[in-house]
């Protein structure tokens, strides 16, 4: 099972960077950077806290880290046409020489909608322009020419060069709605991407299964991630709306094997409750070895 960091949401370049190049130096596999441009709607006072934006550093990381895979977790449909974040890909998979993953979603964070003047639709229709978006992606990534005619996204004889540097460059799909989300999964990710804790986790993977079957898909083809909140030592944070693992290093340790168990193939861990500086590497090489013990 390969374990990815993802330097959480209100982090300055610095300390992205840093976290990054200690996962670089001491064995993780991979590094992810999320897509907002602003803390949530719940966050009193959201200037306070400034907001890398995901797509320059993605192309800063690809550059600077010699080793780690890195990617978007996950790119809002809402905020770039899709043509616009395949010439994005493409050009980050070469700056990286083939270590990029590209993460999309529908989009969901309504304060960036509102004070950016961005149209955020209805849950339905945003699901279905994320459907169209991602045949867009795939077709100018792989194809000489894309046409495409659909609802939302027209495309007449694109082109999209350079071609990534991958063979198939891989596409994560960020996705928890079993009827519509999953099924957009089966039918055109590389990989899926999940909040859950192990069961969670196993109950979706066994949805996606079935929607594998009915598209005529080998559920095999599509790689599993997820990730979670993680407390090395002391009493998960409670109230929060997220999952938690952990609590000491025995129960961490229970639920990576858990995980494990269930065929998960990569752990992201934010990097939210870990601690600062020093603490936070300390824990990260914890993490690291529970992991790839």
């Amino acid at each position: 099972m390969r374990v990815s960091i993802w330097p959480g949401p209100v982090k300055t370049w610095n300390d992205i960077r840093a976290t990054a190049r200690h996962a670089d130096d001491t064995g993780w596999d991979g590094v992810y950077v999320m897509d907002h441009f602003m803390p949530p709607n719940d966050v009193t006072h959201p200037g306070d806290h400034p907001v890398i934006e995901a797509g320059s550093a993605v192309a800063a990381l690809a550059a600077l880290m010699p080793r780690l895979r890195i990617g978007t977790l996950v790119l809002a449909n809402t905020y770039r046409h899709p043509a616009v974040v395949a010439n994005m890909a493409a050009t980050i998979d070469h700056i990286s020489a083939g270590r990029f993953t590209l993460g999309l979603g529908a989009g969901w964070q309504a304060n960036e909608h509102e004070q950016y003047g961005i149209d955020l639709p209805a849950v339905g229709e945003r699901i279905d322009r994320f459907a169209e978006a991602v045949q867009v992606v795939r077709g100018l990534l792989e194809n000489t020419r894309t046409t495409f005619d659909g609802k939302y996204y027209r495309l007449n004889d694109a082109t999209c060069e350079p071609k990534p540097v991958q063979e198939r460059l891989p596409i994560l799909i960020g996705a928890a709605g079993e009827k519509r989300m999953l099924r957009i999964v089966a039918e055109h990710a590389d990989v899926w991407n999940c909040w859950g804790d192990p069961d969670l986790i196993a109950h979706k993977s066994a949805v996606l299964d079935r929607h594998c079957a009915e598209a005529g898909r080998d559920p095999g083809q599509i790689r599993r991630t997820a990730q979670a909140l993680a407390v090395i030592d002391g009493a998960p944070p409670t109230g929060l709306p997220l999952p938690v693992i952990g609590g000491s290093v025995a129960k961490l340790a229970a639920a990576i094997d858990r995980y494990r168990a269930i065929g998960l193939d990569e752990l992201i861990i934010p990097d939210v409750t870990l601690g600062q500086g020093a603490e936070k590497y300390k824990a990260m090489d914890v993490i690291r070895d529970l992991v790839q013990r």
